[in-house]
C-alpha cells in the first residue's frame, strides 16, 4: 500500500518544480524525524506544515503514519491542527520541555531552552523544603528506600547510567516522603526533567565523592528527625549541582555543551 502510494505521488509530481524534497533516509521513527526537523527550524514557528501528500513523499510513509505522528507531536504540544489551514507548528514556549520524547528531540538545540537551569531553579524553591518536611514526616520505610538509593549511588563505580538512575530515585523518594501532595505530583511532572538534569551534572563532575557523601549524609539527618540539618543538606547538593553545571557549560573545560539525554546515551551503548 505505501510503495502504491509512493509511486502515486511520484506521478502526481513529475515534471513540476515544486515537488518537495524528500529527506536523504527514510527513518523508522517519522515522529521523531519531523520533530528533529521542528527543533532544527526547518520548519519555523508558525508556519504551516507540507500537506499530507508532500509529507509522505518526503519521509517515505503512508497517510496513516504521517496522521499518526502529527497526532503524537500535537499531544506534545510542537504541533496544531486547524481546520482548512492544515498543521501549524507551535511557539516554543508551548512545547512540553519537561518530557522525556521532546527531551531527546531537541538535541544540540537544547541548550537554547536554558532547561539545565531553570531546572536546578525549580529544585531550589522545592527540594529544601521537601527536605526539611521529609525529615518530620518521612516513614521508616521511606527512609530505608532512601538508603537503598544512596547506596545503589555509592556503589555504581564508573557506571553514569546506573548512578544516574538511583541519583533519580532517591530525589523522587525524598518528595513523596514529604508527605505533600502537591510535592508528589511535581516529582512525577518534573520526572523526565529532574532525570536529564541529574545525568548532566552527574556526567560534568569531576568526581562524585562529594555528592555521594551529602546523600548520605541527608538519608542521617531524616533518620535523626533533623530538619535543620536535612534543609542544609538539600542545599549542599544544588550547590554541587550547580557548580558542575557551570564546568559543563564552559568550552574550555573540554565537556559537551549539550549532554545526551540518559535514554539517547544509552541506545548508543
Amino acid at each position: 500500500m505505501e510503495s502504491l502510494e509512493r509511486q502515486g505521488l511520484a506521478k502526481q509530481g513529475h515534471g513540476s518544480s515544486t515537488r518537495p524534497a524528500r529527506r536523504p533516509r527514510v527513518r523508522k521513527n517519522v515522529t521523531a524525524a519531523i520533530a528533529e526537523d521542528i527543533c532544527a527550524e526547518r520548519y519555523l514557528s508558525g508556519s504551516t506544515l507540507p500537506r499530507e501528500n508532500d509529507l509522505c513523499e518526503m519521509y517515505g510513509v503512508s497517510r496513516t503514519v504521517i496522521r499518526e505522528s502529527l497526532k503524537v507531536l500535537e499531544s506534545k504540544g510542537l504541533v496544531r491542527g486547524k481546520p482548512r489551514i492544515g498543521t501549524t507548528v507551535c511557539d516554543k514556549d508551548d512545547w512540553n520541555i519537561l518530557d522525556q520524547d521532546v527531551l531527546g528531540w531537541m538535541g544540540p538545540f537544547i541548550a537554547d531552552f536554558d532547561i539545565l537551569g531553570s531546572i536546578l531553579e525549580a529544585r531550589r524553591t522545592i527540594e529544601p523544603a521537601a527536605a526539611e518536611y521529609a525529615a518530620e514526616r518521612a516513614t521508616a520505610r521511606e527512609i530505608a528506600d532512601l538508603e537503598n538509593a544512596w547506596q545503589q549511588m555509592r556503589n555504581s563505580g564508573d557506571d553514569p547510567e546506573g548512578f544516574t538512575e538511583a541519583d533519580v530515585t532517591f530525589h523522587n523518594v525524598l518528595l513523596s516522603a514529604s508527605h505533600n501532595q502537591v510535592f508528589r505530583r511535581l516529582s512525577s511532572a518534573m520526572h523526565a526533567g529532574l532525570k536529564y538534569a541529574l545525568h548532566a551534572s552527574n556526567v560534568a563532575a569531576h568526581s562524585r565523592d562529594e555528592a555521594i557523601a551529602v546523600h548520605g549524609e541527608l538519608v542521617e539527618a531524616l533518620r535523626l528527625r533533623d530538619r535543620a540539618a536535612a534543609r542544609d543538606c538539600a542545599h549542599r547538593m544544588l550547590d554541587l549541582a550547580a557548580r558542575d553545571l557551570a564546568v559543563e557549560r564552559r568550552p574550555d573545560e573540554g565537556r559537551k555543551t549539550n549532554p545526551e539525554t540518559p535514554r539517547s546515551a544509552a541506545s548508543r551503548r
